[in-house]
């Protein structure tokens, strides 16, 4: 289902009505759902989904309470395994090459799009809930949808954005973080002659590295395929986009070219790091933590949001994580998976559960614009249009086996690290990436 507003208001409805039966009456819901709903789950169904392990606990447990409710309401057993973010994706391709494994799998980007023959169909699924809840936004569409079918439900968006200590930027002279690559440079470089440094992933970090090196990419016109999905890494853009990011990396704290999705967290909330990109999960962390631990409530006090700056491409080149849930082909409960994947995004589940997620998770349909926590705190509302404004893990080509087989080689990653790092220069370094993505393209 393409994008529209038809049902917002309907949808919005349903989500104040989804805050009003959290808890307890969560399970009345599921009940009255389980008997009412299209899809009947097989007599003996049992359902295990492998997912990333949680950022944020309160995003883990609202998820855990959905979960149990649809066992109570449905009588389907279903066992969550919790994985680190770069592991989902090896395990889900063996599964999907050897026919068994996990029933579900909740992923990033276009990891549906590297097995898309192996995933069950689940158009049935994405038209009742885009006819309910106002479409779905763009970027999900393209994420959800292969050949004309939905392959997967992309479930939920992780806004990528600079996470920075206001005092610190002030000390080296700024307000606020710049809205253009050259200025954001400059800010780089007085945060370290301060002497405190900012930094951003180097290593193969799925969520924050991908996010940063596409968007450097992408800021100078930089791309690696056309439209047509011919290979145009090789340009004075690209060129450009690797000499800025070397020069932004010289002013990176030490240590940055071994990180992975959860290093800047702990550095950013120990204090050693003054500006980094993340979703809003190091603000969730330190609130939290912040009634019992002091510096924890100075960072949570000092900190905030910013989206990336725009680049001599003239225009945002963000890298949000899409989190889309694939159900295998392979499942004997066929029935079961997609009664899970739809009672997810009921709003009488997911709007609970996005509030419990305290916008870490960003909604990818219509009607959730509604949804309570983006009005909960100024410094999460950074995080709401990331399904909107996020370009896809295919640049400007298109979102299949090709582009997914390019971000989970890291073809981009390693090519910026190798620069960042002073192992190649960036015409060496332009030379390994393109060769590899002629392989992936050819």
């Amino acid at each position: 289902m393409t994008t529209n507003r038809r049902g917002f208001l309907k949808g919005s409805a349903a989500l104040g009505a989804g805050t009003m039966l959290a808890g307890s009456g969560l399970t009345d819901f599921a009940r009255a759902w389980a008997q009412s709903t299209q899809w009947k789950p097989e007599a003996g169904a049992k359902l295990q989904i492998l997912r990333w392990k949680r950022f944020i606990q309160s995003e883990e447990d609202g998820f855990m309470k959905l979960v149990a409710a649809f066992t109570k309401a449905t009588g389907v057993a279903v066992n969550v395994i919790n994985e680190g973010l770069d592991d989902v994706q090896p395990k889900a391709s063996v599964a999907a090459n050897t026919n068994q494994g996990p029933d579900i799998f909740w992923g990033l980007y276009s990891l549906p799009h590297l097995f898309p023959t192996k995933c069950l169909d689940v158009t049935d699924v994405a038209d009742f809930l885009g006819k309910k809840y106002g479409g779905w936004v763009p970027t999900a569409v393209t994420y959800g949808q292969s050949k004309g079918k939905w392959i997967a439900i992309p479930v939920a968006y992780n806004a990528n954005v600079i996470n920075y200590r206001q005092s610190m930027i002030e000390a080296a002279g700024f307000k606020s973080i710049p809205g253009d690559t050259a200025g954001f440079l400059e800010l780089m470089k007085a945060l370290k002659a301060k002497g405190t440094p900012g930094g951003f992933a180097l290593g193969r970090a799925s969520g924050d590295g991908n996010a940063w090196v596409h968007w450097a990419l992408w800021a100078f016109g930089g791309n690696l395929v056309d439209k047509n999905d011919k290979v145009t890494l090789n340009s004075p853009e690209t060129v450009k986009a690797l000499e800025y990011a070397k020069a932004l990396s010289d002013q990176f704290i030490p240590g940055t070219a071994s990180w992975n999705d959860s290093f800047n967290n702990k550095a950013f909330l120990s204090g050693e790091l003054s500006l980094t990109n993340n979703g809003v999960s190091i603000y969730a962390a330190a609130k939290a933590g912040a009634d019992k631990d002091e510096k924890l409530k100075v960072i949570r006090d000092d900190m905030n949001h910013s989206l990336w700056p725009v680049g001599p491409a003239g225009k945002p080149t963000e890298f949000h994580i899409a989190y889309p849930m694939v159900g295998m082909k392979y499942s004997k409960f066929p029935n079961a998976v997609k009664a899970f994947l739809a009672f997810t995004m009921e709003a009488e589940n997911h709007n609970p559960w996005l509030e419990s997620a305290v916008a870490y998770l960003t909604h990818s349909l219509n009607a959730y614009d509604a949804n309570a926590v983006w009005k909960s705190d100024p410094k999460l509302a950074v995080a709401k249009d990331a399904s909107r404004r996020t370009l896809t893990a295919g640049g400007l080509g298109s979102v299949g086996e090709k582009a997914a087989s390019a971000l989970a080689d890291f073809l981009v990653m390693d090519m910026f690290a190798s620069v960042c790092t002073g192992r190649a220069t960036p015409a060496e370094a332009i030379a390994v990436a393109e060769r590899q993505a002629k392989r992936i393209y050819r």
